[in-house]
């Protein structure tokens, strides 16, 4: 063909230029300024108490942890290099699948690439005009967008109200029904009710999905709050987790039974389509999975720093990892959290929509090995600027 023929798009280099959504994009932006809500990525300034991480029990720097995912790179190289069904699968995804099911009580264990993939791929796997989903007021985005991206039918139950549950799955006209929560919730810091979900399941041929997203290591010893109430193996209880919290490492994973994981390995696009989970993750998750089964003093560790939080900073204790802080605006949990970073702590900031009820907290988490001390140290400068931006505020 002959060149002339063919369009080309000519690069410019005036900074005048504009693409086609440049003014779209620039009344979201000063939308999001006005409301207090613009986000931005953050890094973890230098000698900075960490206060903000998800890393609830610090594994991520166990020596054993490290150890485990160097030992991987070594064998196995940066990456899986291709798709788990191409040759993706490397022993170490079936190390970890085992330990999970090991910690958790599940007969079987998916390995995905992330926690959110996990939700996404086992929702939308299951999901179809057939299905009913019944997704609890207050469930992360990442099942919300997965009961969005199933296709199915989807009614939004009233947070934790099992009889609202019952209620719509009494109702449906759908044959299969999927009801959607999570373990503990870290907002609120609030448990599930599920012994009562479960049996409302049972009573009305449902499936129960439980994220324990913010339930392992924190809830049942570290073995979650579906093990902690003798759940593990219900032929009407499935599990999602992920493995960047208190894992201290990358991925999620769907638990269940086998013909559960037989139908995703066949139907989940997250896991068909994807590039397995990094070796070194998947080794250093398996090795946390066996420390937490076997030290559930750590645990214990984060609890009691966690009720240490609370009482010194005067707030209700959440029956999790991350205690929280309501303030009025948005505006001034950015200004606290931006002047404790300044002052030399890290602590987490949640704002609409992140948050269920609207209301701006700072998120604080004491992972449980950090030393007393150095808590108290941040605690008091939480304290003080807290007492700061309320005057001001």
């Amino acid at each position: 063909m002959d060149d002339a023929a063919v369009p080309q798009l000519r690069a410019t280099s005036s900074a005048d230029a504009e693409g086609p959504l440049d003014d779209w994009l620039r009344d979201r932006r000063e939308r999001r300024e006005e409301a207090g809500l613009r986000r931005r990525p953050r890094t973890l300034p230098g000698r900075c108490v960490d206060l903000a991480s998800n890393d609830y029990l610090g594994l991520s720097r166990d020596p054993r942890v490290v150890a485990a995912a160097r030992e991987a790179l070594d064998v196995h190289g940066a990456g899986a290099r291709a798709s788990r069904l191409v040759t993706g699968t490397l022993g170490i995804h079936e190390v970890l699948e085992r330990e999970l099911c090991e910690l958790t009580g599940q007969p079987a264990a998916l390995a995905f690439s992330s926690g959110y993939a996990a939700n996404t791929g086992v929702l939308t796997a299951l999901g179809d005009a057939d299905t009913l989903i019944v997704s609890d007021a207050h469930a992360h985005a990442s099942l919300v967008d997965g009961a969005r991206l199933s296709r199915s039918p989807v009614r939004i139950a009233r947070h934790s109200d099992v009889a609202h549950v019952a209620q719509l799955l009494a109702e449906r006209t759908e044959p299969r029904a999927l009801v959607v929560v999570e373990s503990v919730y870290s907002v609120w810091g609030d448990h599930a009710p599920l012994l009562e979900l479960a049996e409302t399941c049972q009573k009305w041929n449902a499936l129960l999905l439980v994220d324990e997203a913010h339930g392992i290591g924190v809830a049942g010893h570290g073995r979650g709050l579906v093990h902690e109430l003798g759940l593990a193996g219900s032929p009407h209880v499935a599990l999602t987790l992920t493995l960047s919290k208190a894992l201290g490492a990358q991925g999620g994973a769907v638990l269940g039974a086998e013909a559960l994981r037989e139908h995703l390995v066949n139907t989940a696009r997250p896991f068909i389509f994807d590039t397995a989970l990094a070796p070194t993750s998947a080794a250093a998750a398996a090795r946390a999975a066996r420390i937490v089964r076997e030290q559930p003093e750590l645990s214990k560790r984060l609890h009691e720093r966690a009720r240490f939080v609370a009482a010194t900073l005067g707030i209700p204790l959440a029956r999790a990892a991350v205690q929280s802080v309501p303030l009025s605006t948005p505006e001034l949990a950015v200004r606290a959290a931006d002047e404790l970073r300044a002052r030399g702590v890290a602590v987490g900031c949640f704002r609409p929509p992140s948050v269920p009820d609207g209301i701006s907290r700072l998120r604080i988490t004491a992972p449980g090995n950090m030393e007393l001390q150095e808590l108290a140290g941040a605690l008091e400068t939480v304290r003080e600027v807290l007492g700061n931006v309320s005057r001001a505020g």
